[in-house]
């Protein structure tokens, strides 16, 4: 009776194991992946993040940095921003040769005028100072033209002479002035675009437009003000660097020729002289 015992008890055990067995099976937690099982799935997850990374390095490497520029800029305002950039360097060279000192104030025609000025050779002082090119050249040459009418005249046609050289001279300044103004201007046109084309894209691409879209109009805002104020900051800077020199120089003109032709100060006017 006692061994019937055990063995019923050990029958009821175990079916009692084995319906706990069946139970975890159909209602219980999974067992736990082992390690290879949880290698692979993080493996193939890397595996897109890693490919999806690379392509986007690649197109990213792909368009330049002056290729950026360009496009978003637009053969338009590429074309009108290098024609700025050309006419303003062209017209920096032009005035920095015309603001020289041998240009419009030479040392060598003050000390030559003077010496035949002092020998009496009011001729010859003409003659070289008629075919000299220089400002002061022009400005003596007008003086002793006039000087038989006296001394105020030939003044008066020397300031005449003067103000004449120094209104080309700004006047061919002012167009660096001009593009100082107009380029910043330019960039402002360009930003304004821009940003309507960026708006336009949000109200026709509903609620959430792609980035992308947006980038090309804001890139264009961006960089016409960036180059319009890369042409106008130089130019406004050699405007004024110019215009400084040329003054002085100017400056300069008028107070040299005044003392060379202070000779004729006492002169008295030629009776019938016009």
């Amino acid at each position: 009776m006692l061994v019937l015992s055990f063995n019923t008890l050990g029958w009821i055990t175990a079916g009692v194991v084995s319906a706990q067995d069946d139970a975890m099976a159909e209602f219980g937690d999974p067992e736990p992946a082992g390690p290879a099982a949880m290698v692979e799935p993080a493996a193939e997850a890397a595996a897109p993040a890693g490919d999806a990374g690379g392509g986007g390095a690649a197109a990213a490497s792909d368009q330049s940095l002056l290729g950026w520029v360009i496009e978003s800029l637009g053969w338009a305002y590429l074309l009108v921003f290098m024609a700025l950039s050309v006419t303003l360097v062209s017209l920096f060279v032009m005035n920095m040769l015309a603001a020289r000192r041998d240009t419009l104030c030479p040392q060598d025609l003050i000390d030559e005028f003077g010496q035949r000025l002092a020998e009496n050779d009011n001729q010859g002082a003409y003659d070289l100072a008629k075919s000299d090119e220089s400002v002061l050249g022009q400005v003596l040459a007008a003086g002793l033209a006039k000087i038989s009418r006296g001394y105020s005249k030939a003044i008066e046609a020397m300031q005449e002479v003067g103000e004449e050289e120094s209104m080309k001279l700004e006047h061919r300044l002012s167009y660096m002035a001009l593009i100082g103004n107009l380029s910043p201007m330019i960039g402002l046109f360009g930003t304004v675009q821009g940003m309507i084309a960026s708006f336009q894209v949000i109200a026709t691409g509903g609620a959430t437009p792609k980035p992308s879209d947006l980038a090309g109009g804001i890139s264009t805002a961006l960089f016409t003000t960036l180059v319009g104020l890369a042409v106008a900051i130089p130019a406004i800077a050699a405007y004024n660097i110019l215009r400084n020199r040329v003054s002085r120089l100017l400056l300069e003109v008028g107070v040299e020729s005044e003392n060379l032709m202070s000779k004729f100060e006492d002169m008295t006017p030629k009776a019938g002289s016009r």
